[in-house]
């Protein structure tokens, strides 16, 4: 059984089945009039949304966890009472949690309780009753603090990442256009020249027969455009990539924390 004195020590703690296997977080404690430790909120599900009560007649405080005689699922299925509220556990809550664990009343001291507020407060007046204590510096998300509460808020870290945005592809195909150049070509023609006799050609004038027919031919030339082709290299091209710098405004939620103070004057201070 906890004792009075490791009450104070339970908050924040790991309870866990009698195997050993983690069921959730303490958080909420109800003690009797003498201090004994009676009942305990142990938050469990995801991040610990939800909290379930469990009895501590029979719990031990072992190391850093506080072991309970039953299973996670037990523990998760007791009925659903609001473990937040600093109220003695009462009526109808005290009856559905006794059949739940299969617990009788006998098992807890009755009488008068201090609640969390220093005043007393009766509890359920059946076979037990109940008040929500805390002590100096109970912090709901972790087990005893200082006094100094730590504020947080979220930053935005922006960065950077290389991601494919597009792609350039070069292709080479053929096309076919028409050229035009001038040429110079060169071509022979006819053309009648006549001499008169002299001293200088009379013996060639009076070769061969006096009367005769003859024929002299003359073969005519002219040059033609002749075409061929011929392939050269003209220039060469690639892609090549060069890295412009922009600007982009990015935004985004993030949430921090504020903390209020309840001054006695009845002033608030941010």
């Amino acid at each position: 059984m906890i004792s009075v004195d490791q009450a104070p020590q339970l908050y924040g703690h790991d309870v866990t089945d009698p195997n050993g296997v983690k069921i959730g977080t303490l958080g909420n404690l109800w003690t009797d009039e003498s201090g004994q430790p009676t009942w305990a909120s142990v938050k469990t599900g995801l991040f610990g949304m939800n909290e379930s009560l469990v009895p501590l007649t029979e719990a031990e405080l072992e190391g850093d966890h506080v072991r309970v005689p039953f299973d996670k699922e037990t523990v998760k299925d007791a009925p659903n009472i609001d473990a937040s509220a600093d109220e003695p556990l009462e009526g109808d809550a005290i009856s559905r949690l006794y059949e739940h664990y299969h617990v009788s009343g006998s098992s807890y001291r009755t009488g008068t309780i201090e609640s969390s507020t220093g005043s007393s407060t009766e509890g359920y007046t059946g076979t037990g009753s109940f008040g929500a204590t805390r002590t100096e510096g109970y912090d709901t998300s972790g087990p005893t603090t200082d006094d100094a509460m730590t504020r947080s808020e979220e930053r935005l870290n922006v960065g950077t990442q290389q991601q494919e945005v597009g792609r350039a592809r070069l292709r080479k195909y053929i096309v076919t256009e028409n050229v035009q150049t001038t040429v110079p070509v060169s071509r022979e023609e006819v053309r009648l020249e006549r001499e008169p006799i002299t001293e200088a050609n009379y013996d060639k004038a009076m070769d061969g027969p006096e009367l005769s027919e003859e024929e002299h031919e003359v073969t005519l030339h002219a040059e033609q455009p002749v075409v061929n082709k011929d392939t050269v290299p003209v220039e060469r091209v690639r892609l090549g990539t060069e890295t412009v710098t922009d600007e982009q405004t990015v935004s985004d939620e993030i949430r921090k924390e504020q903390i209020d103070a309840d001054l006695p004057d009845g002033n608030r201070n941010r």
